[in-house]
């Protein structure tokens, strides 16, 4: 049976460190909803930011990713109010001011263009009610406290916009699966500009505590809890921010959109390349990703008999690494506007449309179609493989985890240009102090980085980067500043009610 979203009365069964400051943060919400709206909440609606530990600017393509759910989440306190109006406020009222909506009308308004706290609010309201296929929200009142950093490769805004669809449907006696709910959050950003893969959300949906996740995309959603190999000392993971934001509604145009459009046009002339554009599953799809193309190509081959499963991955993906060299080599330095329409038959203006540019709009003078596809086919080999070590350790099984990690920030550093020079600095410091692998996590251009290290070098990692990178480039950080930007983490559990 499809699991719904659990209900917890236990803070422990949500955080496995630091429970007690967790109550007393929920205490506070509870006490701040009491004030501002004149009653407690009905409930608390939770859900975490996330990790990627391997696997970046893939889910779009349809890929695996292997993340996991952490402790920093965003909690909605609720209560029906019995009126036709959405009230929404947040905890930091300076920052983000209070806002009050019809149930029923403007909350469905989103206006991508303006950079507005509660539009992700209504970006999780709208999905819920769009899925349903109705307009007749119940009215109710909203205080919000977030500890995901904005901009850092953590998502936080998944984690808001999947708190509000859990506030939404308990709100209108609605229960949909984590796997619903997961595959609407997703869809629900595209209403603030933003084209989102789907691995932030399940991954804030579906987190279990203890695993990581390999989530699948295509044909269907699928997330395979995955546990970290045992090892003396055991493993454990060491997040550093590089606290340069990376703020995707305003720098889409030129990375992470801008990425989205030149894989989507990548598997578009892939696919002609193969000779399956003309498919029904190529033609009859929008859009078409790289692991549609891959899946079309082999439909008809018989090249999996004998082989386990990671076996057909490896294969397949290796040959879709030599097939996009073949592809795009000709264009080493790039595809013009022109050339990506002229290798696909048609006008800049169709292909713009192909790839709703008017709805994800993007920048540049050239198209880097054959990085973005040697990155992706590759990155996707690291995580099947990073799978296969953890189900069937072997050998010094942290030392082949981190050089995966490791080889995966080279890829986004250099073919699919998404890390930063801070991103590039905290990695360096953390392997020279002990870690096994660093990398970036999240879009990148800033935002975190991830370093998987023996649980006895944690205080060392830490030590490094706190003294190398943030004691130089950030000297007036509080104690408290730097233990928001610098901590360990273990898998957390996914989204939850608290009541």
């Amino acid at each position: 049976m499809a699991s719904l979203v659990p209900t917890v009365k236990d803070l422990g069964s949500i955080y496995s460190i630091n429970v007690d400051s967790q109550a007393k943060r929920y205490a506070r919400l509870t006490e701040s909803f009491e004030k501002t709206y004149g009653s407690k909440p009905d409930f608390i609606a939770r859900a975490p930011g996330r990790v990627n530990i391997i696997g970046e600017h893939i889910d779009y393509c349809g890929f695996p990713v292997f993340p996991m759910a952490i402790a920093p989440d965003t909690l909605i306190a609720a209560r029906a109010n019995g009126t036709s109006r959405v009230r929404v406020a947040n905890v930091d009222s300076e920052k983000y001011p209070a806002r009050d909506f019809s149930a029923t009308d403007d909350v469905f308004d989103i206006d991508s263009r303006v950079h507005e706290w509660s539009n992700y609010f209504k970006c999780g309201y709208r999905g819920v009610f769009d899925y349903l296929g109705r307009r007749d929200g119940k009215g109710f009142d909203v205080l919000l406290d977030g500890t995901v950093p904005a901009g850092s490769g953590l998502s936080s805004s998944a984690a808001f916009v999947c708190a509000t669809e859990l506030a939404v449907q308990r709100i209108n006696g609605v229960d949909l699966t984590q796997s619903e709910l997961a595959s609407i959050a997703a869809g629900a950003e595209c209403h603030v500009g933003v084209n989102s893969g789907g691995m932030d959300q399940t991954a804030s949906i579906m987190g279990q505590q203890g695993s990581a996740l390999f989530i699948e995309f295509h044909p269907q959603l699928r997330a395979t809890p995955v546990k970290f190999p045992e090892t003396s000392p055991p493993l454990a993971f060491v997040i550093a921010n590089t606290l340069v934001v990376s703020d995707k509604h305003v720098t889409a145009p030129v990375c992470y959109n801008l990425r989205v459009v030149e894989t989507r046009v990548g598997a578009l002339i892939l696919a002609k390349h193969l000779g399956v554009a003309d498919r029904p599953a190529c033609k009859d799809v929008d859009p078409l990703t790289f692991k549609i193309v891959m899946d079309e190509y082999f439909a008809a081959q018989d090249d999996s008999a004998g082989k386990d499963e990671t076996q057909v991955w490896i294969d397949r993906l290796s040959k879709m690494l030599d097939e996009s060299r073949k592809a795009f080599g000709a264009h080493p330095s790039g595809y013009t506007r022109d050339e990506m329409a002229s290798a696909l038959g048609m006008t800049p203006g169709e292909l713009s449309d192909k790839v709703h540019e008017s709805q994800f709009p993007v920048r540049a003078e050239r198209f880097q179609i054959l990085n973005r596809a040697l990155h992706v086919f590759s990155e996707t080999l690291r995580v099947v493989k990073f799978r296969q070590i953890c189900e069937h350790p072997s050998g010094n099984v942290a030392e082949k985890l981190g050089a995966l990690m490791n080889q995966s920030q080279d890829s986004c550093r250099d073919t699919f240009e998404c890390s930063c020079p801070e991103l590039d600095e905290l990695c360096t410091i953390a392997r020279s102090a002990g870690a096994f692998g660093s990398r970036l996590t999240g879009a990148g251009w800033g935002g975190c980085s991830v370093h998987m290290v023996a649980a006895d070098k944690v205080e060392q990692v830490k030590r490094a980067l706190a003294e190398q990178y943030y004691a130089k480039r950030y000297p007036q950080l509080t104690a408290e500043q730097l233990g928001d930007a610098l901590f360990a983490t273990a898998p957390g559990c996914g989204a939850c009610y608290y009541a």
